[in-house]
């Protein structure tokens, strides 16, 4: 099949998914378009890497940033504060239900203060913020059960397919080459691996979760069409995953999904002191495999050595150039100016990220951002899990993006950076909804 053919054929499956997923009782806002495209640019590239602008390739670069993606990103930011402006008394009740998360959120504010770039980190601020609006969007719909249903379908059917197409037509966009020994790897819609890994990882959790949610209503109306576009999905999910030998992210894909199939059993429901077990032991396991050198046979079939690829080497230079540890040294400040300038003398790959979102946030936000991302998890997780024990429609979801927001962070950097969609879902995950929105769930269940 031609390139052209192709992309005409995956035009028309995408609309197909579209058309199989359909609900005529789909009450949800069309509001719900500003997440779906914030998530799948966040998923997949900025809008002057659509562009074929390319990504910066200086330090300079970086600290200018794009004008057309500040352009794009700012509009519709200012289109979803509009839409919440709109739901003010819903948007007022959810922020009054999540005060660690804004203390978090205005910290990072304050921390300007002191960043040698505080323009530089103000216009990032304001681009992370994006992410707490279009969260708040989805769960003030007025079907909010149905919105995040939509909202990661949508975004699936969109970046799955191309990220297949792009591979196998379009090498040039779906392909990319190591910078010494020429070895191809595999991007899809993203700009790196590890990338489209997260994405897989994310988007295949949703295929797995509805599948589960679909099984059961597949005697209702629309239930079988919409269990044959998500098994679709996840096949192609699947298949991205094994092409792109993305071991870290398929590792807590399946983790993951075992924990959405155990949290449908009454039994774990019944008895929530074996979830908090379950759970322990899971991310126990990871720690012990990822830095204790336990089962180091794992760790190679994983695709990583005791060093995790170079990041161990990278984590002891970073930390002693990290300044203040306190407060950090701003916002998203620290992979700038001087700094990455020497980072990029040192290591010929351009690191920009310290590959643990641990240490980032340490990096940027000191101990003090460290301890109130501790109390925005551990308040997450007492939502989360008090979803679980009253029924909540996507409670199990939520606990698996929970579990990989912890998780996956071991090895990238997706805590509060601006527009990782890893980071965008955990905060979907975590949000609080006071109780008396919970008859809202349960009939959007």
């Amino acid at each position: 099949m031609s390139p052209d053919n192709a992309a005409i054929a995956v035009s028309i499956l995408i609309l197909g998914f579209m058309w199989l997923d359909r609900d005529v009782k789909d009450g949800t806002s069309w509001a719900l378009w500003i997440p779906v495209v914030w998530l799948s640019l966040a998923g997949s590239r900025s809008v002057s890497q659509w562009m074929q602008l390319g990504p910066p390739v200086s330090a300079d670069q970086i600290l200018e940033g794009s004008p057309l993606d500040r352009l794009v990103y700012t509009g519709l930011l200012l289109v979803g504060v509009a839409v919440l402006a709109s739901r003010k008394k819903q948007v007022a009740t959810l922020l009054r239900a999540n005060v660690p998360i804004l203390l978090f959120f205005v910290y990072c504010a304050v921390s300007f203060l002191w960043s040698d770039f505080p323009e530089v980190a103000f216009k990032r601020w304001i681009k992370a913020l994006g992410d707490l609006v279009v969260v708040l969007i989805v769960w003030t719909d007025p079907e909010p059960i149905v919105a995040i249903k939509q909202l990661l379908a949508r975004t699936g059917y969109l970046l799955i397919p191309l990220s297949v197409l792009f591979i196998k037509y379009f090498p040039d966009l779906g392909r990319g080459y190591g910078r010494w020994d020429g070895t191809t790897y595999y991007t899809g819609v993203t700009t790196a691996k590890n990338s489209l890994g997260a994405i897989c990882l994310l988007l295949g959790l949703a295929s797995v979760w509805r599948i589960f949610d679909d099984f059961h209503e597949r005697k209702q109306p629309g239930g079988t069409r919409r269990l044959v576009a998500q098994g679709v999905i996840l096949t192609m999910v699947l298949w991205l995953f094994w092409i792109a030998n993305s071991m870290t992210s398929l590792s807590c894909f399946l983790l993951a999904s075992a924990l959405i199939a155990m949290t449908t059993s009454r039994a774990i429901m019944r008895r929530p002191a074996l979830l908090h077990v379950l759970l322990a032991a899971m991310i126990a396991v990871c720690v012990a495999v990822l830095f204790l050198d336990v089962s180091p046979d794992v760790l190679k079939m994983m695709g990583r050595n005791p060093t995790l690829t170079d990041r161990t080497e990278v984590w002891s230079v970073i930390l002693g150039m990290s300044g203040n540890s306190l407060v950090g040294t701003g916002f998203e400040s620290f992979w700038l100016g001087p700094r990455l300038g020497k980072l990029w003398a040192m290591y010929t790959w351009g690191p920009t990220e310290a590959h643990n979102g641990y240490i980032e946030i340490f990096l940027n936000l000191g101990w003090a951002g460290v301890v109130l991302l501790a109390l925005v998890l551990l308040t997450g997780y007492r939502t989360v899990v008090s979803g679980l024990r009253r029924a909540l429609p996507a409670s199990s979801l939520m606990l698996a993006l929970f579990f990989v927001g912890i998780v996956f962070n071991f090895t990238e950097a997706a805590f509060f950076r601006m527009m990782t969609p890893t980071w965008i879902l955990l905060l979907l995950a975590i949000i609080r909804v006071p109780v008396s929105s919970c008859v809202t769930l349960q009939t959007s269940g």
